[in-house]
């Protein structure tokens, strides 16, 4: 849901139709999208064809009668394929039945052929990855069922996670207990902040910046950062991460500025056109607290959210957009 989110937010929800995890981008093309800067999305897929049913055998039958004529356009070596499945009430072992049907029909044209097992009904990015998926030697096939038809695409692009690793462990400056956003999970929110916006030259703020993983994400996709906290320490960890980000990368489209800042009450001199944070988080505990102590942090981050509220209402305009993440927190009856 917040992946769909994400992508109505930069390209609109009248181009977007949910189906069974997955979202159908109308009448645009696979390279429309804007990949990279996406969080919640793991793979981009061109859609070759829908088929007017969505009985399982009669989508096998297709693919045993068209996977020899899509050989016939594949470079010479060994082709790879795998198979992810959306919507069908099957299961694993007969996704890799019918993978083995089409490995057959296959190699009887002459072609050597290699099929990447299912041990769930969708391969994750890292199968894809490792398995090279959506080189020209690869086929990554979805099968997404929707109604009572079915969608055939071929995934052309897979979610980077090796950088997003690299980007997230390799930071030199991380602090586990103010907090460890993911890095897709900041592309999320500034994404969703930005709302689509001509990203190059605006300015984000964020005003809980910890150890600046939002400006960083912000900082990649073209934006000018902004990051205020009330913490001097985390305004160091962010310098020294943004620094360390700039020179790994050769980044010189941005600008940076980090300050001291209490989210309540600063008032920020810089110009900003909207704000993408994770917010104060309340103290961290390893196990479930007692409700008496659970109640008394829920209540000081209530008080500090108001105020923050309350502080950027004094400083925007009316339709001014923020996306903000706040928290939750685990009890034994479920979350608050």
């Amino acid at each position: 849901d917040i992946g769909v989110a994400e992508l109505e937010s930069l390209i609109g929800s009248d181009l977007i139709k949910p189906v069974n995890k997955l979202a159908i981008l109308s009448a645009k093309p696979a390279d429309y999208i804007p990949f990279s800067r996406l969080g919640g999305s793991t793979r981009v897929c061109k859609l070759l064809t829908t088929l007017p049913y969505s009985d399982w055998s009669k989508v096998q039958g297709y693919l045993l009668e068209a996977a020899p004529q899509f050989v016939k356009f594949v470079p010479e070596g060994k082709l790879h394929v795998g198979v992810s499945v959306y919507g069908f009430n099957i299961n694993p072992r007969q996704i890799n039945a019918s993978a083995l049907k089409v490995k057959k029909v296959i190699r009887e044209t002459g072609k050597s052929v290699r099929i990447v097992p299912n041990t769930a009904n969708e391969l994750n990015a890292a199968q894809v990855l490792r398995n090279k998926l959506t080189s020209s030697n690869g086929w990554e096939l979805i099968l997404l069922r929707d109604g009572n038809q079915t969608h055939l695409a071929q995934t052309v692009s897979i979610q980077d996670i090796d950088a997003y690793a690299a980007r997230d462990q390799a930071r030199p400056k991380r602090d586990a207990r103010v907090g460890m956003l993911p890095p897709k999970l900041a592309q999320i929110i500034v994404n969703i902040g930005s709302h689509g916006s001509n990203y190059h030259g605006a300015t984000l703020l964020d005003p809980f910046c910890g150890t600046g993983v939002i400006l960083q994400e912000a900082a990649l996709m073209g934006f000018n950062v902004y990051g205020t906290d009330i913490d001097n320490r985390m305004i160091e960890y962010t310098n020294y991460n943004i620094d360390w980000l700039t020179n790994k990368l050769n980044l010189t489209s941005f600008t940076c500025l980090a300050e001291i800042g209490d989210a309540t009450s600063y008032r920020w001199h810089k110009n900003f056109d909207f704000i993408a944070a994770e917010t104060y988080l309340g103290r961290p505990f390893s196990s479930t607290p007692h409700i008496e102590v659970l109640s008394e942090v829920m209540r000081d981050v209530d008080v500090i959210h108001r105020k923050f509220l309350l502080n950027v209402a004094q400083q925007t305009k009316p339709g001014f957009r923020m996306c903000i993440a706040v928290p939750a927190w685990k009890t034994n009856n479920g979350f608050k």
